[in-house]
């Protein structure tokens, strides 16, 4: 696997009900706390993507790392 393209940690979302704050969404797909970062980035050209909820809500959160609409699903898995 190369450096620049990332890990396909799974070929569904996430999905979430999340509470007010920020998070650290893995762009890498190597953290084992997905789809959330864990600094296993390290090394690679990636950074996790920071993002804010302001009101608790259910989220799908992509975990194929290939979705158009970071950090959230779009569909991409299903065409992987």
């Amino acid at each position: 696997m190369d450096d620049a393209t990332p890990v396909i940690a799974d070929r569904k979302p996430c999905i979430l009900e999340l509470e007010p704050g920020e998070y650290y969404y893995c762009t890498c797909g190597r953290s084992k706390g997905q789809p959330f970062c864990d600094g296993s980035h390290a090394g690679t050209s990636f950074s996790p993507l920071q993002f804010t909820v302001t009101e608790k809500k259910r989220m799908a959160l992509c975990a194929c790392k290939h979705t158009g609409h970071a950090p959230q699903c779009d569909g991409t898995h299903s065409k992987l």
